[in-house]
């Protein structure tokens, strides 16, 4: 644990400072509550007279405003346009004052290509009947005891030689952490390493779920850009330097949302650079298995030798969501931090969701799934593609994952399309949401997995024409 600093000056100063950075940073959004006095001296281990006196300084520099009872919020810098969104929708209104991804899913819509998840109908549902009641069989109380905080051991020991018959590398089950999908992963490695302060860099885009959990636990966010190609290492070499992060979340296997995969000649320096500055490497790798053509590169994990790389492989999204498995590479320096905090979330992921999980993946019919999977996802790309070839829009076309990063006209507004669209019943994600800055942006995410070939076809020539028509409506309004 970090020392109090006693000088009340330079605490004041630093509460101050980190507030403003944060607002500036347009972390925290307009008119949008901060943390209580309390609240936010518990985290800096500050008194919350410091903290006060930083918030009515902040108050006086127009920066913050009190409503009473109810607390501090962020100062508008002006109200934007709004008249013309519909903020009686729960997706529209969440987006525009939260931008939280979660929130964007409330609506039910008939073309839905917001959801980074698998058509319900491409998964093997009808044989995991079979081996629920094989479970039973072998394991009759299974519902009667706990698994343990890190995991079935059969399970870890079958993940373990998985691994390395995969990847060559050595592997044991005591270094693996078996958590209920990779989003609790995430906010484990948030809550366990993470305090108020801390730099932690991050792609832009990336994904939002994770932005949320680190953030949350108050960590200073810098970028690093992703492109098709991969990163500048010359730049974030510089912001290593610079800012001296405590770790990097990556996602550089069929990257959410970009759908870009990072080189193998950039996997192998991150790993030099992690531990040439001391930092650690979170890699998440959701969609690995999910490739059209090739095989992506190895795992950055794979060229760790110094232990500066947690890794993090889910197999929810093409085997079962429901069943919410992912498996934790961890360093045995850290992982007793980890397991802390995991047993003080639900004291162990459940039983029976791993033994089905253990019984299916080392099944002849799992290998026989992921070949199905596969074309079935690549012929739903190319279906999307092919509707949207008819825009000017710009995208890369990815290699495998779920996702199409699409780039539409700079004048074209976002929140206005979003309205438009979820009245077609149609949803998408905002590239703003899936930005560390919370920037706003002229390209969406698109999510070509979760319906079904025609309604994918017949929904994306829908969303162009919303597009095209918002688009002539402001060519009118100019002209």
């Amino acid at each position: 644990m970090r020392k109090a600093i006693r000088n009340e000056d330079y605490l004041f100063k630093k509460v101050y400072d980190y507030v403003l950075h944060r607002i500036e940073r347009n972390e925290w959004k307009e008119h949008e509550k901060i943390p209580s006095v309390r609240q936010l001296a518990c985290e800096m281990n500050v008194h919350r007279l410091t903290v006060l006196k930083a918030y009515q300084l902040l108050k006086q520099h127009d920066k913050v405003y009190v409503k009473d009872k109810a607390g501090y919020f962020v100062q508008s810098n002006g109200e934007k346009n709004l008249e013309s969104l519909n903020l009686d929708n729960p997706i529209v209104s969440a987006y525009v004052q939260k931008n939280h991804l979660s929130e964007i899913h409330q609506t039910p819509v008939s073309y839905q290509f917001s959801q980074a998840l698998i058509d319900p109908n491409l998964l093997p549902n009808h044989y995991f009947s079979e081996y629920v009641k094989k479970v039973f069989d072998l394991y009759p109380k299974v519902l009667a005891t706990y698994s343990t905080v890190q995991g079935d051991l059969e399970l870890r020991e079958t993940l373990a030689q998985y691994f390395i018959n995969q990847y060559k590398t050595h592997i044991h089950a005591s270094n693996l952490l078996i958590t209920s999908g990779s989003q609790q992963a995430i906010h484990l490695i948030a809550q366990a390493f993470i305090q108020p302060g801390d730099v932690v860099l991050f792609e832009r885009p990336s994904y939002s779920a994770a932005i949320d959990s680190f953030r949350a636990q108050g960590a200073h966010i810098v970028t690093v850009d992703i492109h098709p190609d991969g990163y500048d290492l010359e730049q974030v070499e510089t912001y290593i330097k610079q800012y001296k992060p405590l770790l990097f979340y990556l996602n550089p296997t069929f990257h959410n949302p970009t759908g870009y995969t990072v080189p193998i000649e950039q996997r192998k320096k991150l790993v030099e650079l992690a531990e040439q500055y001391r930092f650690l490497i979170i890699e998440d790798d959701a969609y690995h298995d999910i490739y059209f053509d090739h095989t992506p590169p190895p795992p950055i994990y794979t060229y760790d030798t110094g232990g500066t790389v947690i890794y993090i492989r889910s197999f929810c999204k093409y085997i079962s969501p429901g069943l919410r498995i992912a498996a934790v590479i961890c360093p045995s320096s850290l992982l007793n931090a980890l397991l802390t905090v995991k047993s003080l979330a639900d004291n162990g992921s459940p039983l029976l969701n791993q033994k089905v999980f253990l019984h299916y993946f080392t099944s002849l019919r799992m290998q026989q799934h992921l070949q199905k999977i596969r074309i079935a996802l690549q012929i739903r790309k190319e279906i999307m593609e092919k509707e949207l070839a008819t825009t000017d829009w710009q995208w890369v076309s990815p290699k495998g994952g779920l996702n199409l990063w699409v780039q539409l006209p700079d004048h074209l507004p976002i929140e206005l399309l979003l309205t438009k669209s979820i009245e077609q019943s149609i949803s998408f994600v905002p590239g703003q949401v899936c930005d560390p800055l919370k920037q706003q942006s002229s390209w969406i995410r698109l999510s070509y997995s979760y319906v079904n070939e025609q309604q994918l076809s017949e929904g994306i020539k829908r969303f162009v024409a919303v597009a095209q028509s918002l688009n002539e409506g402001l060519d009118e309004k100019q002209s």
